[in-house]
This record gives C-alpha cells, sequence and structure tokens, in this order.
C-alpha cells in the first residue's frame, strides 16, 4: 500500500509539474498579448479596422456597418464581436445567409493577438498567421456566399437564440477580473489535459486515437505523434493545443513540419464546441460553420502539406 501511495504522489507531482511548465509558456505568451489588446482597444483601433474591412463586407454580401463586428472578433474575442454584432445590427434584418458568413469570418479570424502569440512560439511566423487566419476567413466566406447566393439557400430571416451580456467587463477593474477569473480557469482546463492524456497513455488507448485518426492525419500531412494535440485543439481550441504543442516540440517529440501543419489546421478550425455553439447563437446555419468549415481547413491543410516548399 505505502508503494502505491508513493507512485501516486510521484505521478501527481510529475503530472503538476508538466501542467505548470506548459501554463507558465503560455502565460509569458497571453499577459502580454492581453494587455496589447486592451491598449488598441482604448485608442480607438477596433473603430478604424472596421471602417477600413467594410468595404470587403459589400463583397461577401454584407451591410458595411458589420465590418466593426469582425474587426472586434480579430482584434479581441469572439465574445466581444459578438457584442458588438447585438449594438450595430440593430434593426438590420440578417438573412441566415448573412449570418453564416460573417459567422465564418469570425470562427476562422478572431483573437488574432493572442492566438497569433501563441503561434509564433510554436514556430509559426506572424505573416503566415496573417496570411492563413485572415485570407482563409474571407476565402471560406466568399465560397459560402458565392454558394449560398447561387442556390438560393438560406434567405430566411435570421433569429437570434442568446445576447451575451458584457457589463460586467466594461470597467477597467471588471476587465482585470475578468481575464484572471479566465487564466486560472486555463490552468485548470490544461490540468485536466495532461491527466487525461496520461490516462490515456496507461490505458493503451492512446494507441487506438492515433489508429483512428490516422487517416485523417494522412490526408493532412501530419505524423502520428500529433494525434493528441490535434484533437485537443480542435475541440477545445488553439491556446490549449498550441500549449501542449509547444511542450512537444520542446521535449522533442513532435518535428517541426508535423507542429506547423498542425497548427495551420487548427488555424482554420479549432474549438468547434464552444466557437460553434457561439455562432449558432446568432442564428448562422450550422452546416456553414461547422461542416463546411472542417471540409474547407481539410482542404487548405491537405493543399500546404503537398506544396512543393512545405517538406
Amino acid at each position: 500500500m505505502h508503494v502505491i501511495t508513493h507512485y501516486l504522489i510521484d505521478g501527481l507531482g510529475s503530472v503538476i509539474k508538466d501542467a505548470l511548465r506548459v501554463y507558465i509558456t503560455l502565460l509569458k505568451i497571453l499577459i502580454p498579448a492581453l494587455l496589447i489588446v486592451k491598449g488598441l482597444e482604448l485608442l480607438g483601433f477596433v473603430g478604424w479596422l472596421g471602417v477600413v474591412l467594410a468595404p470587403l463586407m459589400n463583397m461577401l454580401g454584407l451591410p458595411e456597418q458589420m465590418g466593426v463586428v469582425w474587426a472586434a472578433a480579430l482584434s479581441t474575442n469572439l465574445y466581444t464581436g459578438m457584442a458588438v454584432f447585438f449594438q450595430v445590427a440593430g434593426d438590420t434584418h440578417l438573412s441566415v445567409e448573412q449570418v453564416t458568413v460573417l459567422g465564418a469570418l469570425m470562427l476562422v479570424g478572431h483573437s488574432l493577438p493572442v492566438e497569433g502569440a501563441v503561434a509564433k512560439r510554436a514556430g509559426v511566423p506572424w505573416w503566415a498567421t496573417l496570411l492563413l487566419r485572415v485570407g482563409g476567413a474571407v476565402l471560406f466566406a466568399w465560397l459560402l456566399h458565392r454558394f449560398y447566393s447561387f442556390f438560393g439557400l438560406l434567405q430566411a430571416p435570421a433569429e437570434w437564440i442568446w445576447q451575451p451580456s458584457l457589463e460586467s467587463v466594461s470597467t477597467p477593474s471588471g476587465w482585470a477580473v475578468a481575464q484572471l477569473e479566465t487564466l486560472a480557469l486555463i490552468f485548470v482546463i490544461i490540468l485536466a489535459l495532461i491527466v487525461l492524456l496520461k490516462l490515456l497513455h496507461v490505458l493503451g488507448l492512446e494507441r487506438w486515437l492515433h489508429l483512428g485518426l490516422l487517416p485523417l492525419l494522412s490526408l493532412l500531412g501530419i505524423g502520428r505523434s500529433a494525434a493528441n494535440v490535434t484533437v485537443i485543439g480542435f475541440t477545445l481550441g488553439l491556446s490549449y493545443g498550441a500549449g501542449l504543442l509547444i511542450r512537444d516540440v520542446q521535449n522533442g517529440v513532435l518535428n517541426r513540419r508535423d507542429s506547423t501543419l498542425a497548427l495551420c489546421f487548427l488555424g482554420l478550425c479549432h474549438s468547434v464546441i464552444e466557437d460553434t455553439l457561439l455562432i449558432l447563437m446568432l442564428g448562422a446555419d450550422i452546416v456553414g460553420i461547422l461542416w463546411a468549415r472542417l471540409l474547407f481547413a481539410i482542404m487548405v491543410t491537405a493543399i500546404i502539406a503537398r506544396w512543393p516548399k512545405s517538406g
């Protein structure tokens, strides 16, 4: 019994150390990025970016004022983008197609300062993140718009299911408390993820997970060693997946090519549970924002993997 207890304590200590190492790495990236984002927001950067993006909205079949909505999502996060959406939309009657196209923009292109910094730490340069996330968002949204317009689909008025309330974060102190709560939650999630990965390994389920993902990973050109972080990033979010990916790169588990391709895929399609549900609340179509987004991410990543200079 004493030996078992000692083994469990040692194992728990190892897991906590591993979680702290991943968490501290992320904090060094997230805290400066969050402060920069807040500073840009106070300086009116979001409004300026919205004006710049307004002409692009016409090309995508959206009202020009939706530019500030995407600008808010790009520079901050989806929640802020949604709050701006409800303020800007007002009496504007948007169709399900328009909300789906706007949702596609927001899902692929959001939280760039924070998630871009995380991706850079994992080996993807800023120019590549901007090209992939912003360019990918515009291309994906345009393809959806052309498809829906050509076939006359989703032209019924969109119905809002939920409106977020961000009154508590309108003050500096409220914002600071909200960020601290988020950062604390991130540690809890990272710890739970590492425990889960250890259990999968001990129980022998990790091998079956890799085998199940092998066809998809092969299509994407990603090695089996990136299976775990790809699943985590895909379901929970880029920061969590990239945080563990940084750890694996540092430990020599992942090579640079696999980590780059995994981040390309996750940049286009991540946090499919939470983010998809949020955009559904705006009245978007699930086929467009989930299944079409997944197909788009797979196709783009597969092309990148087979690009002559990617090897």
